[in-house]
């Protein structure tokens, strides 16, 4: 890995976690006692001084190593975590991604429409900093947009496996952020769940070039996670988080890592899914089957 590669990432990562912490450029600019355009130049990938970059990670709660990519990264906020995957995804060549119900950038625009309610479901009435946590789901959409956007244009191939399981249950509460959400239309999130598995349908009929799906009927993972391949390096994202069903976009801590030992694990993971999972036109009739 080259030095403007590394130097590039640590912008990067800078800027994820910035974000998770809610704070402007300006504002970390302040905190750190430097100009706002020393925090711009940070981030597109220019060279910080190592006692400035460790005031910046003390400030944004986070250790220097992790902002060099020095082992794991360990990230406690959704909006930090989806923005890494953003990053990622801007040069990827193949995504395998285990996401359920359905990974989100093959998701339709009435997923879309409807995610922001979903999210602001999720989270409880009672929860302390309530009104804080609404105002981040903002910023979270605004990376997801930008990500699936980013995925439409560069068109990267892409491994789904989704669980059978997760499946049926998007179809038998629909697409809601909690158990019986007040004030809600039933039968329209039922059909939102409908539309997103004849996507589904759709797309392992038509096998799009590039595109991959394959339904699991085997025991799933806890935890999602996806695989980013590029030349000469695959990072692995391992995540609480989720966007269906009884969302979670609070609370968890998600991790990033590109060592080898854990690469070829989950490669090896991925394989023997995907290796087990129903594919093609049988896929396809055992989706219609739950919606029919």
């Amino acid at each position: 890995m080259t030095d403007s590669i590394l130097l590039d990432q640590i912008g990067q990562r800078m800027k994820a976690f910035r974000l998770g912490a809610g704070l402007s450029p300006e504002e970390l600019a302040k905190l750190a006692g430097i100009s706002r355009a020393a925090i711009y130049r940070y981030e597109s990938g220019q060279p910080p001084k190592v006692d400035t970059l460790s005031s910046i990670a003390d400030i944004l709660g986070v250790s220097l190593p992790t902002l060099f990519g020095v082992g794991n990264e360990y990230i406690s906020s959704a909006v930090s975590y989806f923005e890494r995957m953003r990053q990622l995804e801007e040069n990827v060549e193949q995504i395998s991604v285990l996401f359920g119900p359905v990974s989100y950038l093959l998701t339709t625009d009435l997923y879309d429409e409807l995610l922001p309610d979903v999210l602001r479901e999720s989270i409880p009435e009672d929860v302390a900093n309530r009104t804080m946590a609404i105002g981040e789901i903002d910023k979270l959409l605004d990376i997801l947009h930008a990500r699936k956007a980013s995925f439409r244009k560069r068109k990267p191939g892409i491994v789904s496996l989704v669980s059978l399981a997760q499946l049926q249950q998007f179809f038998r509460l629909g697409f809601v952020g909690s158990h019986n959400p007040p004030g809600i239309n039933r039968a329209l999130r039922r059909e939102a769940a409908v539309t997103e598995i004849e996507n589904i349908i759709g797309l392992l009929k038509r096998q799009p070039i590039g595109v991959q799906i394959g339904i699991v009927v085997d025991s799933m993972p806890n935890s999602s996670f996806q695989l980013f391949k590029q030349s000469g390096i695959t990072h692995v994202a391992v995540s609480p988080y989720d966007l269906g069903t009884f969302a979670n976009v609070r609370i968890g801590v998600a991790t990033i890592t590109a060592a080898p030992e854990a690469t070829l694990l989950y490669n090896s993971v991925t394989s023997q899914l995907w290796d087990n999972s129903i594919k093609g036109e049988e896929a396809a009739q055992m989706l219609k089957a739950i919606i029919s």
